[in-house]
């Protein structure tokens, strides 16, 4: 399975952006998925995690104002950022884990996508 990655950009402090992640391709039975972040120089972290049921978690740092929401018909995650800060630019990937065809737990990640906030 593979996981595309989009909507990242440039936007002005304060403003939004939504990225999205599709799976798609192989036999792969999507469990958890998640969204990390890695600023320049930084590690990467998660950023929000959103389970097969929709269950959500939150890092500190964008609770209130990052959305994560999933359609399991359509094997997308998408992330709403809202009231971007400039320390929320970084590259955003998806993360998606679960059970591939040879009944093997795993975990695949997307290519990444940018986020870029001035100040």
């Amino acid at each position: 399975v593979q996981l595309q990655a989009s909507g990242g950009g440039l936007v002005q402090a304060g403003g939004s952006l939504r990225l999205s992640c599709t799976a798609s391709g192989g036999v792969f039975s999507i469990v958890n998925m998640g969204w990390y972040r890695q600023g320049t120089g930084k590690q990467r972290e998660l950023v929000a995690g959103i389970s097969s049921r929709g269950s959500t978690s939150y890092a500190d740092s964008v609770k209130g104002r990052f959305t994560a929401s999933r359609d399991n018909v359509e094997n997308t995650m998408y992330l709403r950022m809202n009231n971007l800060k400039p320390e929320d630019a970084a590259v955003y990937y998806c993360n998606a884990a679960g059970w591939d065809g040879a009944n093997r737990y795993s975990e695949v990640w997307g290519q990444g996508t940018q986020v870029t906030v001035s100040s």
